[in-house]
């Protein structure tokens, strides 16, 4: 009644066909890294989010120096982060045109904002990565993990602002409401503006609690360009809305 997928096999019959000296090679050998099986890494992930931000920072440049390629960027940007959110298979030449387009929204607004503001690009560059790095410490020393129900609210907060986003672009556009920010201007806007700076900083704690279980799943090596999209598109929200905050401050 053996399972004959196994006693037809020479290696399943008449005992063990490896010599002694040849399981102690075995032995010895070293363990296959996730890398050498082709599985998801930390170190992958990062080598892969840092290629990202350079194709960003580079776009950017040209984005600085033509401000005007930044509504070019923003509209490219928005198409493909929709097109690889929704995406089963992370596909990397969207994903690097991605960083592309939105390096030509960044470095457009970005010289848009230090023409009104002398000085913001450099703070709000500042803030981001403080505020990225705090949260990767506290992340990966346990102090701060993803919650079911911290995920519900913040899933919430982040419907209300798109529809307070929303209504505040209508009335700008219509004339309802004036200056630069319209509603989110005073102390309204730095308190909406702190709120969405925290909004960030979780789903900086999402992207990487997704990240960590794809790394323990074993999941494909080819995901961590998933995972450095991820991580892009919140750092840019952060970064944009830091530029905003400090712009209201000085204000």
């Amino acid at each position: 009644m053996a399972n004959p997928a196994l006693s037809n096999n020479p290696a399943f019959k008449n005992g063990s066909t490896v010599s002694a000296s040849q399981l102690e090679e075995l032995y010895e050998r070293p363990a296959a890294s996730p890398a050498d099986t082709g599985r998801m890494t930390y170190e992958d992930t990062a080598v892969k989010t840092v290629i990202l931000f350079a194709v960003l920072l580079a776009t950017s440049a040209v984005g600085w120096f033509v401000p005007a390629l930044a509504i070019v960027g923003a509209i490219a940007g928005f198409v493909l982060a929709l097109v690889n959110t929704f995406k089963r298979e992370p596909s990397v030449p969207l994903i690097v045109l991605y960083a592309a387009a939105e390096g030509l929204f960044v470095g457009g607004i970005s010289a848009f904002f230090n023409a009104q503001w002398g000085g913001i690009v450099p703070q709000a560059v500042l803030a981001t990565l403080v505020t990225v790095g705090v949260t990767l410490a506290l992340f990966a020393s346990g102090r701060i993990r993803a919650s079911a129900r911290a995920t519900k609210i913040f899933l919430i907060a982040m419907v209300a602002y798109l529809v307070f986003q929303l209504v505040n672009t209508v009335l700008g556009l219509t004339g309802v409401v004036d200056g630069p920010f319209g509603l989110q201007s005073g102390v309204l806007g730095i308190a909406i503006g702190l709120l969405v700076v925290v909004m960030a900083a979780y789903s900086l704690v999402l992207d990487f609690d997704q990240i960590q279980q794809g790394v323990r799943r074993g999941i494909p090596a080819r995901y961590g360009w998933t995972g450095a999209f991820g991580i892009m598109v919140t750092v840019v929200w952060l970064y944009f809305e830091f530029l905003r905050l400090i712009a209201i401050f000085r204000n």
